[in-house]
């Protein structure tokens, strides 16, 4: 008899293992489905992918001149614009006119000649009914086209002056630094063109007639931005160009239609922003050079009050010069013009004080000629003009290198300035200025702007005036606290004369006086080009999937207010964290979880130059964090810790947030805002266990108790410490007003407290 064999398990088991497996794989997608499908990842188009579905409905088929189709606004970020199309059964040249209220304010262009036309239409006002008329050989058309009304945040000239017989009817083009929008006026200071959506910094006209903006997304914090947009006034964009260390103050059109880009290196190890520069190409978005201007100057040369490791440079402009093959950077925190070779990136001169510039680079400066001459102090907007002269907005600030003979802003003033310069010689003179004799109203601490229309016509822009509780201020907007007032006064002189002048009541980055239409406004629909790339954030680590309940991820959410946003090329993560704090998001495929590193903000900013973004987000997270929805809280205490010891072992071990408060305030500057620890105490005697009675101090608030105790106390304190590495100055003030300096640069100064240091160094 046969035996029987035992069949095998081997394919049950297989079987069941595949059967787990599967079992797991199903859960884990019901699990992702049920969280990314929680609403907490909103998806956005670009405006390159908006603008293809609107262009959708653009089609001049079936539309004749005597019935044409008109679209209002037709990619939805210009609402002073529109598109008119139609067809002629010939050729043919059309002519329009944007009726305004004067000549000086009335526009028109001639266009190509064509069979179907689509017609852009600028510089129509707001609320009203515009009359636009169209010519076509003989024939004439009368269009009326109604606009909305401005928004009600929308900024207004305080104040015009002008000289109607010295001005042509081209427009002054702003770009903003507070709120408020990129924008247009005319002569009369009627807004005639706007942009609904961020753009900032620069915004001139390319050699082709369009305009070259910023993109309205964020790479870094405070204002760095993803690159350029090349567009028309319709807001059409023809060229979106990715930077990879993002957009921010200035670029430059190169006679091969490259651009120059003030940008940055996130990933350099020594941390720092704006002393970077790109070139990139037009028609590819790829970088083809690099300017790093640590590799030029020494970082700890030259330091202005508003220095800063991390910002030592601050460049806010960039110019070519094609006669001398050269690049012309303006350094704010150096109170230093530069000049250096295209070719070679080696510096050619330096424009500025020199005092606090090492041995090494005396050379580089130039020796002042001629009567009057003055160096310029944080300047902005440096240029060569074609006479060979170097621009400067002369902001102006505390006019000295030596801080016992600093200016205050109350007594200072800005000013355009016009040097010539001898290469060969190293000489320098001052040729022209204008601002000085305005005094402090015209003084502006930041931002700001000047351009060479033509030999002696030039504009002088004032864009950043801040007054602070009616005193004027040496502080950029977005640093202020108090009762503030913000202006730009722009001026345009002609042979020494004031032909033009508009105030506006907000702070105002730059503004360019061009005309409506340029030579080549005819609408063409075509695909825009998304070009160059943000680079790709690096996975920090791997490892196989762990799950997170839906319950911490929401408590997470809240606790930040972290909001993601999945954009066409990039995930958009933002929150509120700690300085400082080390963040990761976690994003898991197949079984595994990648983690990418996000990177908060370390440090404070001394020049804030656009506060577009975080100025209303702060001022409530510090009003519901700090003052407890109170407008004003007495300071309950103040006291400088220094265990610096403790300090740098917290930091090192980041272990800063997890150490009570009692140990936390001894190792920084400490304040307390709100309640003191002994409030309600002051009519009650206690005492320490040694028998030490316990004394809380009457003072002018305390005392409102025997009236309205809710004058007196506010039942809230908040102890605040302010890391060393925060620190720009503090500075005790005696009764005769004689200053003295404690910590500078978050480094005990105070003869007698160098000791404090050593932990630092160690």
């Amino acid at each position: 008899m046969k035996k029987i064999k035992k069949q095998k398990k081997t394919p049950v088991v297989i079987l069941v293992i595949i059967l787990i497996i599967l079992v797991v794989l199903i859960l884990l997608q019901i699990r992702n489905i049920k969280l990314t499908n929680r609403d907490k990842i909103k998806e956005t188009k670009s405006m390159v992918t908006n603008q293809a579905e609107y262009e959708r409905d653009f089609d001049s088929k079936g539309y004749t001149f005597d019935n044409p189709k008109v679209l209002l606004n037709p990619y939805k970020v210009s609402p002073l614009t529109a598109l008119v199309m139609f067809e002629t059964e010939n050729d043919c040249s059309v002519k329009i006119t944007i009726k305004g209220k004067d000549d000086l304010t009335t526009y028109t262009n001639t266009f190509s000649k064509a069979k179907s036309h689509y017609i852009p239409v600028y510089g129509l006002y707001a609320d009203y009914e515009n009359k636009v008329i169209l010519e076509c050989g003989t024939n004439k058309k009368e269009l009326t086209i109604k606009t909305d009304k401005l928004p009600d945040d929308f900024v207004l000239p305080t104040s015009i002056k002008k000289d109607t017989s010295k001005l042509t009817n081209d427009l002054y083009f702003y770009t903003p630094s507070a709120k408020g929008y990129t924008l247009a006026y005319d002569v009369n200071g009627d807004v005639r063109w706007y942009l609904t959506n961020n753009a900032l910094w620069d915004n001139t006209r390319l050699k082709n007639g369009h305009m070259l903006i910023s993109t309205e997304r964020l790479i870094n914090t405070p204002y760095y931005m993803t690159g350029l947009y090349e567009i028309d006034l319709l807001g059409k964009i023809y060229n979106e160009y990715s930077i990879k260390g993002g957009y921010h103050h200035d670029y430059f059109e190169l006679p091969s239609g490259n651009l120059l880009v003030a940008s940055d290196d996130f990933n350099n190890k020594n941390g720092t922003v704006e002393d970077y520069v790109v070139e990139l190409d037009r028609k590819t978005g790829k970088i083809v050079k690099t300017f790093d201007l640590k590799n030029i100057l020494n970082m700890n040369d030259g330091k202005s009050e508003n220095w800063i490791e991390y910002d030592w440079f601050h460049n806010n402009s960039v110019w070519y010069d094609a006669k001398t093959d050269s690049i012309t950077l303006s350094g704010r925190h150096q109170d230093a013009v530069i000049n250096i070779s295209y070719k070679t990136g080696k510096l050619n001169w330096i424009i500025g004080d020199s005092t606090s510039w090492s041995k090494e680079y005396q050379k580089y400066f130039f020796k002042p000629i001629g009567d009057n001459f003055e160096w310029q102090w944080s300047q902005h907007a440096a240029m060569i003009t074609p006479e060979g002269y170097v621009f400067i907005f002369d902001n102006g600030n505390n006019k000295s290198k030596i801080k016992e003979n600093y200016v205050s802003a109350d007594k200072s003033y800005s000013r355009g300035v016009m040097y010539e310069i001898d290469t060969k010689n190293m000489t320098i003179k001052q040729v022209y200025e204008y601002g000085k004799e305005r005094g402090s109203k015209f003084y502006s601490p930041y931002i700001s702007d000047v351009d060479y229309i033509d030999s002696n016509h030039y504009i002088v822009h004032s864009g950043g005036i801040v007054e602070v509780d009616g005193i004027q201020s040496n502080k950029p907007a977005g640093l202020t606290s108090g009762n503030t007032k913000l202006t730009s006064d722009t001026v345009e002189v002609l042979d020494d004369k004031v032909i033009f002048e508009l105030v506006l009541p907000t702070n105002n980055y730059r503004v360019e006086k061009m005309s409506l239409y340029s030579n080549s406004d005819e609408l063409k629909i075509k695909s825009a080009k998304r070009l160059g790339s943000l680079g790709k954030t690096n996975v920090t680590k791997n490892e196989m999937l762990s799950l997170y309940s839906v319950k911490k991820q929401d408590n997470e959410y809240k606790k930040h207010d972290i909001k993601l946003v999945k954009e066409e090329d990039r995930l958009s993560v933002t929150g509120k964290f700690k300085r400082g704090s080390d963040i990761n998001v976690i994003l898991y495929k197949n079984l595994k979880s990648s983690y990418y590193k996000i990177n908060v903000s370390k440090h404070p900013y001394t020049a804030l130059c656009v506060d577009v973004f975080t100025e209303e987000e702060n001022k409530k997270y510090i009003k519901e964090n700090v003052m407890f929805n109170h407008d004003t809280l007495p300071i309950g205490e103040f006291a400088i810790g220094t265990n610096t010891t403790a300090y740098v072992m917290a930091n090192k071990y980041d272990i800063v947030y997890k150490l009570p408060i009692l140990i936390v305030e001894k190792m920084g500057p400490h304040f307390a805002v709100g309640d003191t620890c002994y409030s309600w105490e002051e009519d009650v005697k206690t005492f320490n266990p040694d028998g030490k009675e316990i004394v809380a101090k009457e003072n002018e608030i305390s005392a409102l108790r025997n009236e309205d105790l809710s004058k007196a106390y506010f039942s809230c304190h908040t102890d605040i410490t302010i890391p060393y590495d925060e620190l720009g100055e503090i500075t005790a003030v005696t009764k005769n007003g004689e200053e003295i300096v404690i910590i500078k640069d978050g480094r005990f100064v105070l003869p007698g407290t160098e000791l404090l240091n050593e932990a630092f160094d160690k």
